[in-house]
């Protein structure tokens, strides 16, 4: 597969740094399978669908992951060094994956310092340069410090440009976010979702369903042709519970549509759905990488934001609606200067 066909160029005055206020004032760009396009407003999202259709939401909860901390000099005229930390999967209560800087400064069983009594200890390094932490806190005890001592992730385009701050604790977590905090991005589409849209979304009769699928910084990094060729992605774990596989497989017979908000919740569905397009419940890791000319059988429709040229997200958007249909929808929203990634605007897909 050429991935010069999933590249464009997009101005970096397009990358939105801020959501827009209120969050559910974002644009939306409607794209019709027959390549039609409209330019609407996120509210306006109730007048597409119809009464019985399905949003599905990711609940995931976004952890403030990004940590700043000190690994002690290892000798009296040794220098202390700053390190910079963001925490990229869970592996159990107190060990994590993370990336840190500067890492080539930091070794296995070296000591960093986050807060008094909240430290990790590097147990090796690993492909992709991320590092093995074992906390000297686990569970709802890590989870605090974490809450207390770490900032929200955001990912590196924005963070380039400037340091996540208290507004981010609240604009880069969704309004349905439950309680387990393990994500480590944010399900961005879902973050246009203020109480009132959600209000008017019921007041119009569509359905909320939740899937939960925590989301790694995997979604960010370019893809590799290693992935291309074991048609793979990074994994992250998500679920699908048996009486919600039970009420979209009965929406759908009903003739109902089933609406992913994002990705993250495409991804999930996609993973649980057999052949005949029923879905089936499951837990655990998936690696499922959705591409052009692969089958969508879990998905009527899709809400999302816009994303990285040459990403596994872009590729997954052509798959359900056609490479040609999104070049033509992102040359259309970079012309018209729609905001870009995730705390930018949206595109709703009908296929």
């Amino acid at each position: 597969m050429d991935l010069s066909q999933f590249q464009f160029d997009l101005p970096e005055s397009l990358i939105a740094l801020r959501p827009a206020e209120p969050q559910d004032s974002a644009r939306l760009l409607v794209v019709h399978g027959d390549g039609r396009l409209e330019d609407a407003g996120v509210r306006d999202l109730p007048r597409y669908l119809n009464a019985g259709d399905v949003l599905v939401f990711n609940d995931t909860r976004v952890l403030p992951a990004a940590l700043k901390g000190v690994r002690p000099a290892r000798d009296e005229i040794g220098q202390d060094v700053a390190c910079d930390v963001n925490l990229t999967e869970r592996i159990d209560a107190a060990n994590w994956r993370a990336l840190a800087r500067p890492g080539r400064r930091l070794k296995d069983g070296d000591t960093i310092v986050f807060a008094e009594g909240f430290t990790a200890d590097i147990t090796g390094h690993h492909e992709g340069g991320e590092i093995g932490l074992r906390f000297s806190l686990s569970g709802e005890e890590l989870t605090g410090a974490l809450d207390r001592h770490g900032a929200m992730p955001l990912p590196p385009y924005i963070a380039r440009r400037r340091p996540a701050d208290a507004k981010d604790r609240e604009t880069y977590q969704t309004e349905f976010a439950g309680e387990d905090a393990a994500s480590v991005a944010a399900p961005t589409a879902g973050l246009h979702f203020t109480p009132r849209l959600l209000s008017e979304c019921d007041a119009a009769g569509l359905v909320r369903e939740t899937v939960r699928l925590h989301v790694g910084l995997g979604t960010f990094k370019p893809l590799e042709e290693k992935q291309l060729e074991e048609n793979r992605l990074h994994q992250e774990w998500r679920r699908l519970t048996p009486e919600t596989a039970e009420r979209l497989n009965a929406a759908r017979t009903s003739g109902r549509r089933v609406v992913p908000v994002g990705t993250t919740a495409m991804r999930t569905l996609e993973s649980c759905v057999d052949t005949e397009g029923v879905l089936h419940p499951a837990t655990g890791p998936t690696d499922i990488f959705l591409k052009p000319g692969d089958a969508v059988r879990g998905t009527d429709a899709l809400v999302t934001n816009f994303h990285l040229p040459g990403s596994s997200l872009f590729m997954l958007v052509s798959a359900l609606m056609g490479t040609d249909v999104m070049r033509a929808a992102y040359d259309h929203a970079i012309a018209n200067e729609y905001r870009f990634y995730s705390y930018g605007d949206a595109c709703l897909l009908l296929p």
